[in-house]
């Protein structure tokens, strides 16, 4: 065993440490560690991907909540993780899955700025956003229907649609689409991704409740009263 695998998995043990004890920004800092200090042509394993991910889900989210204050900080982080993703992680990913989580990620920090960014800094962030997202869903293709990942970047983009371009109708098609694909696929779902795939449908269907209740909620509101 090398030492620099001893230093990554040294990595990978405190970030787990750092996740139980909610400290995200530490566990952001291990999990960068891990990311740099590999081989260049290395891919990051499922483990070490996740880990990832919610590092920096939480680390931001965290920051989100008081937005207003921290805006211009948080933009910052945003483009750093963006720039993350771009020249380390999306360049040495070799398999389908690992590179529709690349982008999908992507495409979630872009979202995330585009939230609460204004002007022409929303706009920016948006169109980031939704390359990032249209790229993971080219990739996604060679995904079975009922991967987990294909699932989770529907449920991301299908919101994204929802929330932020203000197009319900796309994040319903996009949403139904991707949960009844799912439904006709269940026999190649494997055992491994039973448990996430399965609650990132029924998050895909509780959406589709909702959207479409408000939908029909507005088409209401705005058809003229009979006389």
């Amino acid at each position: 065993m090398t030492e620099t695998t001893n230093i990554r998995e040294s990595n990978v043990y405190m970030a787990k440490l750092a996740e139980q004890a909610e400290r995200y920004d530490e566990m952001a800092r291990y999990m960068k560690d891990v990311v740099s200090n590999r081989e260049e042509t290395e891919e990051l394993t499922v483990e070490e991907r996740n880990l990832l991910s919610v590092a920096y889900k939480n680390a931001v989210g965290s920051r989100r909540s008081s937005w207003r204050i921290i805006s211009s900080v948080e933009q910052k982080e945003h483009s750093r993780n963006a720039e993350e993703a771009n020249t380390h992680l999306i360049p040495s990913a070799t398999t389908p899955d690992s590179k529709v989580f690349y982008f999908k990620m992507k495409g979630d920090y872009h979202r995330y700025i585009s939230e609460f960014s204004t002007g022409e800094a929303k706009q920016k962030a948006a169109e980031d956003a939704l390359k990032a997202y249209k790229d993971a869903t080219s990739v996604a293709k060679e995904l079975e229907p009922t991967h987990p990942i294909r699932l989770g970047l529907a449920l991301n983009f299908s919101v994204f649609h929802y929330e932020i371009l203000n197009e319900p109708r796309a994040a319903i098609d996009m949403a139904k689409e991707a949960f009844e694909s799912a439904i006709e696929h269940l026999d190649k779902l494997s055992e491994d991704c039973y448990k996430d795939s399965t609650l990132i449908m029924q998050l895909l269907r509780d959406n589709l409740t909702l959207w479409t209740a408000d939908l029909g909620a507005a088409a209401e509101e705005g058809a003229p009263e009979a006389s």
